[in-house]
């Protein structure tokens, strides 16, 4: 995997120092925890405000703050299949239920995609007595592709 931004490395310390979770930052900035996360690993941009509240949760200083502001380079992982667990269960569940899930998507909409920049992902537990759930459920508005 790609290594991360030196910002990230110093947000993520400065989590694990106050012994913060994502939910935790949540609470503290008033924006959802997986979007907080994506701003930290630099997949999404925070304003000046959202910035300064993320980093004042993590008791770092405010003049951080232009590295969250700044419009970042999306993608994070190397173009080839990822080898850590978690992340190979997507790229399998890609594997196997895409073009289903794509099918199923264009019979209800139509020829398009669901956006990722106009888009909300949640991540629940659902407590199971055979094993905790993972619940994940993504929402991205959908784009019809264009004729002209």
């Amino acid at each position: 995997m790609k290594e991360f931004p030196e910002i990230t490395s110093k947000l993520l310390t400065a989590k694990k120092d106050k012994g913060m979770t994502f939910a935790d930052l949540e609470k503290a900035v008033g924006r959802d925890e997986v979007w907080i996360a994506a701003v930290i690993y630099r997949q999404a941009s925070a304003d000046e405000e959202e910035a300064k509240k993320i980093l004042s949760a993590l008791g770092l200083g405010s003049e951080l703050a232009e590295h969250l502001t700044d419009p970042p380079v999306k993608g994070s992982l190397d173009p080839q299949i990822p080898t850590d667990p978690l992340l190979y269960r997507f790229y399998e569940i890609m594997q196997v239920y895409g073009m289903p899930v794509k099918s199923v998507v264009h019979e209800k909409f139509g020829d398009g995609i669901m956006s990722a920049i106009d888009f909300t992902f949640d991540v629940e537990k659902v407590e199971d007595p055979k094993g905790d759930r993972v619940k994940m459920i993504m929402e991205g508005k959908f784009l019809p592709y264009k004729k002209w």
